[in-house]
């Protein structure tokens, strides 16, 4: 049996205004109707494998669970990591929770946001390394390479991947290459993309993290062993966690660990990790224009047209090598040369406090999400989906008033003594202070209009009286 540990934390800002910090790409369906994260967790799922252990942030993690009961899985477990610390600190801390029971157990450690549109050629691909993970050896999986691809690092073969099946000893990592060495290295047939995939034993992993990276143990160690059950989530300690270094599993271990092998796989992959891979990625993006949404493209040519807002219309006339990625709050137009740049968007975002830059503008809860429709002086109109059975916390306003339209569904509404069923096209008033609560008893999404009215309307002027999600 495999044990899959998905990596949940990450924030995606090449692909930004689609992701953002608040709600990276991993938990969007970029390709196709499911999300980054619901593809891999169904990859890494059927005969073989367990329940997969998931490492996120606590910002995440009802979506995390939430997307996985869309799919009808469950997770073995939810690993909370209470700041970003790179690879290396969030897979030791699965592998050492995953060790206290099995110290033998077969981990296959993957992103979450990665896409590998042939899941039984990948299955292969990892049943051809078992044996050798089985043996004590760590096997990272590389991409037979069909471009000269200068966003990805290389791992260079002893012999070339055409040469042999199963596992092949490494000679070295490579670094991001110049457009020159991506081409040599294209066709030398011994070079293949990293992937960022692994697959190997706990115990082989802790001996080479004592052996290569002994620094990390001790913080991590204790950041399970305190770690704390918060509604079925394990919150890693973050006293000890702070103490971790921030390093990737590539530097901390597998760069200077004799023991790694690597399983050739031309089965197709991409990272997504910038526009000019998901127009790739996308149906008739090889071969030049590549739609999603409502986007419409006349005379174009090697571009992509996106739209995630389907009362945007997005229309491109005579365009040659353009991205275009049309949000209801941002709009993003580069040259596709341009497509690992964007990040360089996020930070001059950032340097003028634009909420555009981390904020999603759908606001996902554990209840649903919500978004706000209009502002104005005084006044505040939001869109809110409960889910069903789901319920928002006991609560009051010190400086707001509300007035709830239900749209679709029926929703179970407190306020103060009094409990109301409001259906469609019915309304409720909540004054200022009242106590009050709102709940979905259907099966199905409750969709409501609520105008906010009040001196202010942000989302911290709330006080919480009781919370099935524990939030303070």
């Amino acid at each position: 049996m495999i044990t899959p540990i998905l990596l949940a934390g990450g924030s995606g800002t090449r692909l930004w205004p689609l992701s953002r910090r608040s709600y990276p790409k991993q938990f969007t369906p970029m390709i196709g109707e499911e999300t980054l994260f619901q593809a891999s967790a169904r990859r890494l799922s059927g005969a073989g494998f367990a329940d997969p252990v998931i490492l996120t942030n606590a910002e995440f993690r009802f979506i995390v669970t939430e997307q996985l009961s869309a799919i009808g899985q469950e997770p073995g477990a939810v690993l909370l990591e209470p700041a970003g610390r790179n690879t290396a600190p969030a897979i030791l801390a699965a592998t050492l929770w995953l060790a206290q029971d099995d110290p033998d157990a077969l981990m296959l450690v993957s992103p979450s946001d990665h896409v590998i549109p042939d899941a039984e050629a990948f299955h292969k691909a990892v049943a051809s390394g078992v044996p050798a993970a089985r043996n004590g050896k760590l096997v990272t999986f590389g991409v037979t390479p069909d471009r000269p691809e200068t966003g990805y690092g290389y791992l260079e073969l002893v012999e070339e991947a055409r040469a042999q099946d199963g596992p092949i000893p490494l000679r070295r990592f490579v670094e991001k290459p110049d457009a020159v060495s991506a081409q040599r290295m294209c066709e030398s047939g011994r070079h293949l993309w990293n992937a960022g995939v692994f697959l190997f034993s706990a115990k082989a992993i802790v001996a080479a993290f004592e052996q290569f990276a002994p620094q990390l143990l001790a913080p991590l160690t204790d950041a399970v062993a305190r770690a704390r059950a918060d509604l079925g989530f394990l919150r890693l300690d973050p006293t000890a966690w702070a103490e971790a270094e921030e390093i990737s599993i590539d530097y901390a271990v597998m760069e200077k660990s004799p023991d790694l092998v690597v399983v050739p796989f031309a089965g197709g992959w991409s990272d997504l990790g910038d526009w000019e891979a998901v127009r790739r990625s996308l149906p008739g993006g090889r071969d030049g224009v590549a739609l999603s949404g409502a986007a419409t493209a006349i005379d174009c040519r090697d571009s992509l047209l996106r739209s995630e807002d389907s009362g945007l219309e997005i229309v491109g006339i005579g365009l040659e090598g353009i991205i275009a990625i049309a949000m209801p709050d941002a709009v993003l137009v580069a040259d596709r040369s341009r497509s690992q740049d964007v990040k360089q968007a996020v930070s001059a975002l950032k340097a003028r406090n634009a909420g555009q830059a981390t904020t999603f503008p759908r606001d996902h809860r554990p209840w649903g999400w919500f978004e706000s429709l209009v502002t104005g002086d005084r006044f505040q109109v939001k869109r809110i989906v409960v889910n069903p059975g789901a319920a928002l916390s006991l609560q009051s306003h010190h400086h707001r008033a509300e007035h709830w339209i239900v749209v679709q569904g029926t929703a179970k509404v407190t306020v103060d003594d009094h409990v109301n069923l409001v259906t469609e096209n019915e309304s409720i008033y909540i004054p200022l202070g009242a106590v009050h609560r709102m709940e979905n008893p259907g099966k199905v999404p409750l969709t409501l209009i609520e105008v906010q009215t009040g001196i202010y309307l942000g989302e911290d002027d709330i006080i919480r009286y009781e919370d099935v999600y524990a939030r303070a």
